[in-house]
């Protein structure tokens, strides 16, 4: 059994600050954008070979029929950790966000800076052999 990628899809209210985020601070291109109604129902993000995907909640309950599973998703908030080359190039890029891990240098040789993005999910960005 071969697995070839895993992308992570963050659930959100709103699609749009979510993406803006990811393209004006960190670079993203918005690969494909699915509307529903006058919003983004869903977004793909990707960078090099990184790739984020963000998901309405009303998006997603029509996708799946299921206002059941829709509601399991609103438990969050998403922890991604994310592997960056140059740390100062992030703290930089993250100035004004919400920071919830202010930055450190951790035992496992990290240096790390964790913050929100507009829905709420935790991004912990790190650098190794920084520390």
């Amino acid at each position: 059994m071969t697995v070839k990628r895993i992308t992570p899809v963050l659930m959100v209210e709103e699609v749009e600050p979510c993406v803006q985020f990811w393209v004006e601070r960190l670079g993203f291109d918005k690969a494909t954008e699915v509307p529903d109604g006058d919003k983004i129902g869903f977004a793909i993000l990707q960078k090099g070979g990184v790739e984020l995907m963000y998901q309405s909640y009303a998006s997603m309950q029509k996708d799946l029929h299921s206002k059941d599973i829709a509601q399991e998703t609103r438990r969050g908030p998403t922890y991604l950790y994310v592997e960056v080359e140059n740390l100062d190039q992030i703290i930089a890029a993250m100035e004004g966000a919400p920071v919830v891990v202010p930055v450190r240098d951790t035992f496992y040789g990290a240096k790390e800076i964790g913050v929100k993005d507009p829905a709420g999910h935790i991004m912990v960005f790190a650098q190794f052999g920084a520390a």
